[in-house]
């Protein structure tokens, strides 16, 4: 397969690189200048523009893992956050609708379009109540998919990736814990504590990926990606620090942000029916995040 990974710099798309390439045609497309890859396409991260790419190559499938996962960042620059999450899938939509109609698209969503859910788990069929602007975001890429999905045939899958974690990560709790045991004698953290994410690896993230690519309807289908089962922050922290061996203490503010969930359990039906089944569990997932945070200091 012809594979085009937009966003392929970042977290999900640098990953998503290192595994299709074993056995696929990977093109790679980011903000970043990069030299001596002809399979690289840089665009303009202000103004991008796909229609050319499209125009050029014909792919068989277009995983979009670019945005800004940040939502802190869509509370101080909501049109920022808008045009990176948003625009862009419209803009990517286009140009697949125009020069590469046979295309099948694979959308990064995110569980941020649940917001608060009123009871767990969350299936797809949940109320979507976003409590931040980049949740807001991210239903209008799932509305934009179900439109070219429906008017123009364009196939698209949107995957609503829960809370991914691993190898390469500078953002999020565990980057910010680690961060924070370097320089400080007592760690606080936002919240009680008692607020609960459902963790996934980014190793099982791709393989949700690649099931995709061959399960999906993309009938501007909309996914979960989580492993079904939750995990309160303080547990979480516990394990972090003991896996990171040192005897500081972690303490909650009480504070809880706004734009923050919180619980999360997602209901993972559908990738089970595709065969997914958790490779990584919480534990492991942490220790493997710990040695790359330490052999790249």
């Amino acid at each position: 397969m012809k594979i085009l990974i937009v966003g392929s710099k970042g977290f999900i798309g640098s990953h998503c690189v290192d595994y299709f390439s074993r056995d696929n045609d990977v093109w790679e497309c980011d903000v970043v200048l990069e030299y001596g890859n002809d399979h690289y396409l840089s665009i303009d991260a202000v103004d991008s523009d796909f229609l050319e790419l499209f125009r050029k190559h014909q792919f068989d499938v277009c995983i979009n893992c670019s945005g800004a996962a940040n939502v802190p960042f869509s509370m101080e620059k909501p049109f920022n956050d808008f045009r990176l999450n948003t625009y862009n899938v419209l803009k990517l939509l286009e140009a697949i609708r125009l020069f590469s109609p046979e295309c099948k698209f694979i959308n990064m969503s995110s569980a941020a379009v649940y917001g608060n859910p009123i009871s767990l788990p969350v299936s797809e069929n949940s109320k979507t109540q976003p409590v931040s602007p980049y949740g807001c975001h991210k239903i209008m890429t799932e509305m934009i998919c179900r439109e070219y999905s429906s008017f123009w045939n364009v196939q698209t899958c949107c995957l609503r990736i829960f809370s991914a974690f691993g190898p390469r990560l500078k953002k999020q709790i565990f980057w910010d814990m680690y961060k924070k045991f370097k320089e400080q004698d007592t760690i606080e953290l936002w919240g009680t504590g008692s607020e609960s994410r459902d963790f996934i690896y980014i190793s099982d993230i791709i393989d949700v990926i690649d099931l995709a690519i061959k399960n999906s309807t993309f009938k501007s289908e909309i996914v979960n990606v989580a492993n079904g089962c939750q995990i309160t922050i303080s547990d979480l922290a516990y394990i972090f620090v003991k896996l990171l061996g040192t005897e500081k203490k972690v303490v909650f503010n009480n504070v809880v942000r706004v734009g923050d969930p919180i619980n999360w359990e997602a209901d993972i039906s559908i990738i089970k029916s595709w065969g997914y089944k958790q490779k990584v569990n919480i534990e492991e997932g942490v220790e493997k995040y710990i040695i790359w945070l330490k052999n790249n200091k």
